[in-house]
């Protein structure tokens, strides 16, 4: 038995552009999970990157709903005994809001070797000004 993985002619990658202004954080993490991992094509395979690049524009002003603002905790250890830094969802919005919504990503990619490659062609900012003005951006509705 043949044990060769599919080669599927190489294919043009796009970049799609995304505003996030007043977007549910999970509905709009999940679309760009789904984009990243190549779901969206015929030829997608969980074996290799097929995905496609995604910029996230007004990434600061994502809406989260219920009181998730408050009670949602994001946790980051060091390793070191006593260094578990615990941040709440509101911080995170108001002061990292490109990690918020990459860590939320990275949650709902496939947990293995591709996920950090997978990752990259994320690219997040925080208001309308970004520098991919040479690619050729689709815009996406979520």
């Amino acid at each position: 038995m043949d044990k060769r993985t599919k080669e599927f002619p190489k294919q043009e990658e796009k970049w799609y552009v995304i505003n996030a202004e007043n977007k549910v954080l999970g509905r709009l993490a999940s679309r760009i999970a789904y984009i990243l991992m190549g779901k969206h094509k015929v030829t997608y395979s969980s074996s290799y990157i097929g995905g496609d690049y995604v910029v996230v524009l007004n990434a600061s002003k994502i809406k989260l709903t219920g009181k998730k603002l408050v009670r949602k905790k994001y946790y980051k250890h060091s390793g070191h005994l006593g260094n578990l830094k615990e941040y709440s969802a509101e911080f995170m919005l108001e002061n990292k809001p490109e990690e918020l919504l990459r860590l939320v990503v990275s949650k709902m990619l496939p947990k293995n070797k591709l996920r950090s490659r997978m990752l990259k062609r994320l690219k997040i900012y925080r208001n309308e000004e970004h520098k991919h003005i040479a690619q050729k951006l689709e815009t996406l509705e979520v």
